[in-house]
């Protein structure tokens, strides 16, 4: 049995401390908006913020998250309040949606690290796209520190998680 606080919640988890993370998040939790891509952390898809850093979900264990701090896509503003959400939609960087949750999460993070990240920050990121929204994102980030700008506006407030809604998403889609 595995405690750890989940969009702000406290979260138990009876299952085997073997579960990967995106596994109790999707299936215990129904929070969906981490995807199933690779199951070996390289797509990106299944990327949640623990303990404020971008961590793919599908490769650690619940059992090794004990008390930790887990921030989902669920986790953001259902309002679109976050930087990183408007500047989504300004950009219109929506295509498919499958990588977004992941995306936005390791954006978050590292906008969260570095407000004006370098090139080569956004580039050792690794999300996969295949719909090539790329030239977008990079926009998107461009706004995003810019209306940062000396502010610590990046931190995610305080959303409530509402489990089975992942509907957080710039182009309205369900993200399931």
């Amino acid at each position: 049995m595995t405690r750890m606080t989940v969009n702000g919640e406290g979260m138990h988890f009876r299952l085997d401390a073997e579960t990967p993370l995106l596994w109790a998040l999707r299936d215990a939790a129904n929070l969906t908006g981490a995807k199933y891509g690779c199951d070996s952390g390289d797509c990106g898809a299944c990327t949640v913020i623990i303990d404020g850093q971008a961590m793919p979900s599908c490769t650690v264990t619940i059992g090794a998250l004990e008390g930790a701090d887990v921030l989902t896509i669920e986790g953001f503003p259902p309002d679109r309040s976050h930087p990183l959400q408007q500047a989504w939609a300004a950009e219109q960087v929506s295509q498919c949606g499958y990588c977004e949750p992941g995306m936005i999460m390791a954006l978050s993070a590292l906008l969260q690290a570095s407000p004006n990240p370098l090139p080569e920050q956004l580039a050792a990121i690794g999300n996969i796209c295949r719909c090539g929204i790329g030239p977008r994102v990079l926009r998107a980030v461009a706004r995003t520190s810019a209306s940062a700008a000396g502010a610590d506006i990046l931190k995610v407030s305080s959303g409530k998680a509402e489990p089975g809604n992942s509907s957080r998403f710039s182009n309205g889609s369900s993200g399931e």
